[in-house]
């Protein structure tokens, strides 16, 4: 049996200026239930990175039903709770391509697998 590709998804967001320093303080040491809950609904291999005060998120996703499992992320008090902490850090940035949504998904252009 062949085993399923991941979705590779992949999200841009701006980081303001001022905050910078707090959201890299935060990312130094997520809390353990906001882990589990990703680790939980099915999120694997994510890392986060920056650019000046642009951040680049990536994650592959191995479950069945990617919309089910966000629900059940976002609905989770612990990632409530973190990102009342986190998204005073954030701005979106000009192309908004999901209104509303802090993190705006990007489009992949290439892949070496």
């Amino acid at each position: 049996m062949t085993e399923k590709a991941p979705e590779r998804h992949a999200l841009v967001v701006g980081v303001r200026p001022e905050k910078r320093e707090e959201y890299l303080r935060l990312h130094s040491a997520v809390w353990p239930g906001v882990e589990a809950t990703l680790s939980e609904c099915n999120i694997r291999n994510y890392s986060i990175h920056i650019f000046g005060d642009v951040l680049f998120a990536y994650y592959e996703y191995v479950g069945d039903d990617h919309d089910a499992d966000m629900a059940r992320i976002a609905a989770d008090p612990v990632s409530q709770e973190w990102w009342t902490h986190t998204d005073p850090c954030q701005v979106r940035i000009a192309d908004e391509r999901e209104p509303g949504s802090l993190w705006q998904p990007i489009d992949e252009v290439w892949h070496l697998a």
